[in-house]
């Protein structure tokens, strides 16, 4: 089963982007890192995130916009400049509503752009929906 790279530094949404993904029965294995610069240590398999077999490359990466050290959109712009992860799905999962964090994520490469809900319910219904679109529907190609 593919992997999933939850990049997120509020303790609160990373607890609650869990239990959603649980609750809308959604079995990929998830991998947690709390900011950019870990992201970014993470997928290029830096420092301890050197074992591919404890942290696989992600299909999928769940990313925060603002995060401690490095930004999200910048961490977007290193992973869209890798021909490596030119087919990771990046879905931007921020709650800035700011026209240009959204324009931007979208020039950068982000696959798609999505506000966090403001309580458990609507979460529940985004991961649902998300949930749907990019691991039960969409094709992807297989990582190398």
């Amino acid at each position: 089963m593919k992997t999933i790279l939850l990049v997120e530094d509020t303790e609160d949404d990373v607890f609650f982007l869990k239990r959603a993904l649980r609750d809308s029965g959604i079995k990929n294995p998830l991998q947690v890192v709390v900011d950019g610069q870990q992201a970014l240590d993470y997928l290029d398999g830096k420092k301890h995130y050197a074992d591919r077999e404890k942290y696989p490359l992600p299909f999928l990466i769940l990313l925060d916009l603002k995060l401690p050290y490095v930004m999200g959109l910048d961490v977007l712009k290193w992973i869209r400049e890798r021909p490596a992860f030119e087919t990771v799905l990046v879905v931007v999962l921020t709650s800035s509503q700011e026209d240009s964090d959204i324009t931007a994520t979208y020039r950068l490469g982000g696959n798609s752009y999505l506000i966090k809900p403001p309580n458990r319910e609507k979460l529940l219904e985004l991961v649902k929906s998300l949930g749907e679109y990019w691991i039960r529907h969409n094709e992807i190609p297989v990582i190398e």
